[in-house]
This record gives C-alpha cells, sequence and structure tokens, in this order.
C-alpha cells in the first residue's frame, strides 16, 4: 500500500485524515480508489475527463508524478495545491521570525495578510518553498532543544521533520544552527548550509541529509574563524544546469568552488580586501568575511556578493572580485538580491558600518544597478528617509522572480515593491523580528 497525504483544504472531504493508505500500481489507481473510499473528492482532484486538476499536481516522494507513474508499496504520494492557482499578481511570503514562521499572502505590492503561523515561539532562521515540488521547509532553533528542519507539502498543515541534518559521530561536532535551504539541480536534491560553517547534501526532497565530507575535511578547516554571527555557511550557488558545480560562502572563511559534486574544493577570493585586518595582513589573508553571494542564473559564471565592508562582483566563477561599491553612501551591509532574468541587474540595503548595523544615515534606500555595479541608483520612494534606524539580516531580503521585491526588518515590519524597486510601501508591520524572509512564488 501506498500513503496518500492530502493538503489541509481536502482533508475534510476525506474523514479529516491527512493520509491514507490506498492499494495500487499507478498514481491514477491510487487516486481513483481514494476518491471510490471517499465520494465527496470527486471532482477535486481529478477532472470530468480523469485528468489532474490544471492547479494540482501529485509527488510520489521527492518526485512529479504523472497518473500513469507507478507507485511502489511504502510510497508516500502527496497531492499539492499548485502555487500556479492562485492570481498572476499575488504573493505569498515565508517570514521566519524569532516567534514561529509567520505565512504572508494577498496582492502583490499591496498589503499582506498573515494567513497561518507555524512554530509559534521558536526562532525560525530560514524557510523556503521547492518551485520543483511544492514542498516547503522551515529551520528552526528550539530554545533548549536546539536546531530542527521540517518540511511540508502544505505550509498552513502538518510538517514532518526531517532526519538531519546532523554530523556523523566521528565529526566531533554538533550543528548549532541552519542557515539556508537551496534546491539543487537534481531531482530530489537539496544543499543545507549550517553553523559551525558545513554543507550538506539530501538526495531525497530533504527528508535525510548527509555531511559533504569533502568540504568538512579540506586542508586547513581547523584555522577557520567566526564572523560577528559565528562560523556560518550562508551562501549555496548552483551552477543552473550542471549538478557537479556549486559555490558556497562562508563568514568568515570565504568563497569555496567544487566541480566534481563536492568531493573537491578550490577557494576562491582573488581580489577581496579585508579591510578589518591590518593592512600588513590582508595579503593572502583566508579570514575573509562574506555576508552574502549569489548568482545571476542567466549568466551563471557572474556572482555578486556583500562583503564585511564592500561590494563585488565575480566574472569568472568566483575566481576572483571587482569592487562595485563606489556611489553607494556605504559598502557594509547584509541583504543582496539578483536579478533572477538580468544578470546586470542587483539590489542591496546599505548598512552604516560593523559597529552601528543599521539604516546608513538614518534613511532606508535600496539602491539598485542596471549595469553590472559600475552605477548605483537610490531607490527609496515609499521608504523612511528620516530618522529611520532599521536593521535587515542576510537572509531578509527577497526577490519573487516577476517585479515583486520584499524585505524584512529586525523591528518586525516588512516592506514591498511591486515594480522592480522604484517604489516601496509598508505591506505588513507588528511582527516579531524578522530573521528571513522569502518568496514562495
Amino acid at each position: 500500500m501506498a500513503t496518500v497525504i492530502l493538503p489541509t483544504t481536502l482533508r475534510n472531504l476525506a474523514g479529516g485524515d491527512a493520509g491514507h493508505r490506498i492499494d495500487g500500481r499507478t498514481v491514477g489507481e491510487v487516486l481513483a480508489a481514494l476518491e471510490a473510499r471517499h465520494p465527496r473528492l470527486a471532482g477535486w482532484v481529478l477532472d470530468e475527463r480523469r485528468r489532474l486538476r490544471q492547479h494540482v499536481s501529485v509527488f510520489v516522494g521527492p518526485r512529479r508524478a504523472g497518473l500513469d507513474d507507478a507507485v511502489e508499496p511504502g510510497d508516500q504520494v502527496y497531492v499539492v495545491q499548485a502555487i500556479s492557482g492562485g492570481a498572476p499578481d499575488e504573493a505569498e511570503l515565508l517570514a521566519g521570525t524569532k516567534k514561529g514562521l509567520i505565512v504572508l499572502r494577498g496582492e502583490r505590492g499591496a498589503a499582506l495578510r498573515p494567513v497561518h503561523r507555524a512554530f509559534p515561539g521558536q526562532s525560525v532562521d530560514y524557510a523556503v518553498r521547492d518551485p520543483r515540488t511544492g514542498t516547503y521547509y522551515a529551520a528552526i532553533t528550539h530554545g533548549q532543544y536546539g536546531p530542527h528542519l521540517y518540511l511540508t507539502g502544505d505550509v498552513t498543515g502538518d510538517w514532518q521533520e526531517a532526519e538531519g541534518p546532523a554530523f556523523p559521530a566521528g565529526a566531533d561536532a554538533a550543528v548549532s544552527s541552519i542557515w539556508v535551504i537551496t534546491p539543487g539541480e537534481e531531482d530530489g536534491v537539496l544543499w543545507a548550509g549550517v553553523a559551525p560553517a558545513a554543507l550538506f547534501e539530501s538526495r531525497d526532497g530533504g527528508r535525510s541529509w548527509a555531511l559533504v565530507e569533502g568540504l568538512w575535511n579540506v586542508p586547513g578547516r581547523d584555522a577557520w574563524e567566526g564572523g560577528a554571527g559565528g562560523l556560518c555557511l550562508h551562501s549555496i550557488c548552483p551552477w543552473p544546469g550542471d549538478p557537479s558545480r556549486l559555490a558556497v560562502a562562508i563568514s568568515a572563511a570565504g568563497v569555496w568552488h567544487t566541480e566534481d559534486g563536492g568531493a573537491s574544493w578550490r577557494r576562491g577570493g582573488r581580489g577581496l580586501v579585508a579591510r578589518y585586518l591590518p593592512p600588513e595582513a590582508r595579503r593572502g589573508a583566508t579570514m575573509l568575511c562574506v555576508h552574502n553571494m549569489h548568482r545571476a542564473p542567466r549568466q551563471p559564471a557572474t556572482l555578486y556578493m556583500q562583503f564585511h565592508g564592500g561590494v563585488y562582483r565575480s566574472d569568472d566563477d568566483g575566481a576572483s572580485w571587482i569592487d562595485v561599491a563606489g556611489g553607494l553612501p556605504s559598502d557594509f551591509g547584509f541583504p543582496l538580491v539578483v536579478d533572477p532574468d538580468d544578470p546586470d541587474r542587483a539590489w542591496v540595503i546599505p548598512l552604516n558600518a560593523d559597529e552601528d548595523r543599521v539604516t546608513a544615515g538614518g534613511r532606508v534606500r535600496v539602491y539598485e544597478t542596471r549595469d553590472r555595479g559600475a552605477s548605483w541608483q537610490e531607490r527609496s520612494t515609499g521608504l523612511p528617509q528620516r530618522d529611520a534606524y532599521l536593521t535587515v539580516l542576510r537572509q531578509a531580503f527577497c526577490h519573487d522572480g516577476g517585479q515583486g521585491l520584499y524585505f524584512g526588518t529586525t523591528s518586525g515590519e516588512i516592506f514591498g515593491s511591486a515594480d522592480g524597486g522604484r517604489s516601496w510601501r509598508s505591506i505588513a508591520r507588528h511582527l516579531p523580528p524578522i530573521l528571513a524572509l522569502r518568496s514562495a512564488r
């Protein structure tokens, strides 16, 4: 028998249960048998032609499946409401906060409403939706019981705890927090970055995780030092279409690259200037405090970086870096977004400095480049411009794949733009401190 997992909206039509044990050799047979057992489901998943409805997806484990795909005993078959079923201008944000995961929905550019709160009282360090499968992931750190990773096909329903990420016994280490979850280039593959700085891989849609031994055992690791936020791996940049290539960024151990799926790694940091070190110690320094790094999907050799004092661009997959911070009111900050469709376009939110991590000059300003950092334009229409000392953390700025941009603050407010940053408005207030913000669209 397989187990069919229904989203919250369909459970009342099937006796209120989330999971149902059903016989069937294919997805179509399983769904038909489920419908026969619970006639009120008729017409909800399958239409009159016995085809999946346009905005319904089915997954067998981590793989998207069609009605003719085989189902084996013990498989989990997920019925998922596809995000594409929403209006084209509808937004869904996942706000990881100090007091739970808050899901917000509404029209892009308008005020959003909280529709669900999960993990109340817990610190949700990161939450993301995998667009390939519709699965949501949430990394939490319990005040007493440490870090845990959860996943679900229905963000307003029940969550399943993953097995890991956790270090194997021989590593003599324990995960203290999970900083980022990133979909990979192969079906079922995801990557997780944790503290102390390590990379984990999942090959079953996030249900179990294994340490990437090649990076953990890289020569010189014993000399790595952390930044103010600890020794953490916070940025993961797959190479589109090539699962063997990956770049990661670590605070404060710099940028690392693999071209063989994680078996071996090389450092890439030529051109980065660690101004927080004495001048005589900067040349050849390995204590490189990267704050954020993103790849341009349409031109993957292009990477952008927010450094601890400096905004940089690389044109050679991170082997060397060019300082592009000229024209910014400050080159210190954490948040960074790259346009997924235009490798020449990126946004940053400058903060004063490492000892005063608030919006530069008491003005909330987003800066946009459309020429790869050669120039920057202030985008502040609708943002507070006086006595506004806000902090935006590294994972709290995101793009929705269209013209939507969003950032959240540690004072519990979210600002959004529906026109690529030209104008902004406050779209949610009175939230707990925001640690991470991601679009689920």
